[in-house]
């Protein structure tokens, strides 16, 4: 017992002691180069926001209702599918997935996909860019990034040491009596050409683009095409949205043009696909030998994703090929369900002065806030660009959540995008009906 109380008596000395010593782990710097410029994040400011305000959330991209049944059916019959189903599967995705992805979108692509060699399957659509710029870019090397773009191209362009060069989409016709159009965003086919150098390993595209919601034209494809084929470019293809279109317009894969196959890396989602953000699967789809490099990433990055999720997605495939085109696919159905909200959501916005991008694809809406006259006083947000504090604004005065859109543009062309928020759409009609009701009680167009 002495022996123990003496024991007790040292160990509590020791811990005194320590204390006295500032909390320094190392000496030596602890953070690699590459973490530093890419540690501020958007989405984790603001869902900490909405966390500790609890707004109407328009801000953040996910439903707030279920996948469709059929898909949450597939998913627990895979869990009750056998031991397999809980236990390691291919790497570069599970037999099922690739075999069912490959077939739905040869036809799409109108090139022969080979499911083994031609398509990986990622965490999430993040990790198929991750591992495409982590593969394909080189320090030294320049990727073209269309603005507006997913927050995540520039840090992850940053990360291997390449170096971002950007381009605006530009609105090309201003004012009107209506809500102008995503597809009256262009890009200049002159300012484009000119970005184009010895260096430019890769160009980025997003279509349907978020935040702007632009569905690229065939023939706005063929000028990143050709431009592409000229300069011996790579293109990343992000085309999680792309089921979902509006008012006509049609989406287009520009891996699918003459001689764009073999350079195209095509990104798609399942969360996006079948409203079911949480399973986190995703895939590349693109020629052998660049998908090759990606998957030796994969391999030493993640190496595998859940075999469940991926079997269920697989069972979801099957079932779209078989309904593609009617009235029953899943894929028909949820953008007529979103383009009611996309259009409520307009004229709500209309009807309290401000002036709504209409969409021609995905689930965001961004509109002007530049008529609305907002006393911006807290000192906390005096330094930050004029969306990013009206956004703050909105979540603590308003109790409505949405997403500054300065944040999908590069710090030199920002503050030219700097009057303009992203409101999300897949939402409940409750939730939409309370952001509305928020929306109606500012008294006037320019009174909030």
């Amino acid at each position: 017992m002495g022996i123990l109380i003496r024991n007790l008596v040292t160990a509590s000395q020791c811990t005194a002691a320590l204390r006295k010593f500032p909390k320094k782990i190392m000496s030596r710097r602890l953070n690699a180069s590459r973490t530093e410029g890419v540690d501020k994040n958007v989405w984790v400011e603001f869902t900490q926001m909405a966390a500790e305000y609890n707004p109407v959330n328009l801000g953040q991209g996910f439903p707030d209702f279920a996948p469709p049944q059929y898909i949450q059916d597939a998913f627990c019959e895979a869990l009750r599918g056998g031991p397999s189903m809980h236990q390691y599967t291919r790497a570069f995705g599970h037999p099922r997935l690739v075999n069912s992805l490959a077939k739905f979108f040869s036809g799409i692509v109108g090139h022969h996909i080979d499911p083994m060699e031609d398509v990986l399957v990622t965490v999430g659509a993040y990790q198929a860019l991750y591992c495409a710029f982590q593969a394909l870019v080189d320090e030294g090397d320049e990727v073209i990034i269309v603005e507006p773009f997913f927050d995540c191209y520039q840090p992850m362009v940053k990360m291997v040491g390449g170096k971002a060069v950007y381009i605006p989409l530009r609105p090309k016709v201003e004012g009107g009596d209506g809500a102008m159009s995503s597809g009256d965003w262009v890009l200049s086919a002159d300012e484009l050409a000119s970005k184009f150098t010895p260096r430019t390993k890769a160009i980025v595209i997003n279509t349907p683009n978020n935040p702007l919601g632009k569905v690229y034209k065939r023939e706005e494809l063929q000028v990143i095409a050709d431009l592409c084929i000229k300069h011996d470019v790579l293109c990343f293809s992000d085309e999680v949205y792309e089921w979902l279109t509006y008012d006509g317009a049609k989406h287009v894969k520009i891996a699918s043009l003459p001689g764009m196959w073999e350079r195209t890396v095509t990104v798609g989602s399942a969360g996006k696909t079948f409203s079911a953000t949480g399973w986190k699967v995703g895939w590349a789809i693109g020629d052998g030998p660049l998908l090759k490099h990606m998957k030796t990433i994969h391999q030493n990055c993640v190496y595998h994703c859940a075999t469940a999720a991926q079997e269920a997605v697989a069972r979801g495939f099957e079932r779209e090929l078989e309904l593609f085109g009617s009235s029953e696919s899943y894929f028909r159905q949820l953008p007529a369900t979103l383009n009611r909200k996309r259009e409520k959501l307009a004229m709500c916005l209309e009807s309290v002065g401000l002036k709504p991008i209409m969409p021609q694809g995905g689930y965001f809406m961004i509109t002007d806030i530049s008529s609305v006259e907002v006393d911006l006083n807290d000192p906390s947000t005096k330094d930050e660009s004029y969306d990013f504090r009206f956004v703050k604004w909105l979540i603590k005065e308003k109790g409505l959540a949405t997403i500054p859109v300065s944040a999908f543009f590069s710090p030199e062309h920002g503050k030219d995008f700097d009057k303009y928020i992203r409101f999300c759409f897949i939402k409940e009609d409750s939730t939409l009906d309370a952001a509305e009701a928020i929306l109606r009680k500012w008294n006037t167009p320019h009174d909030v």
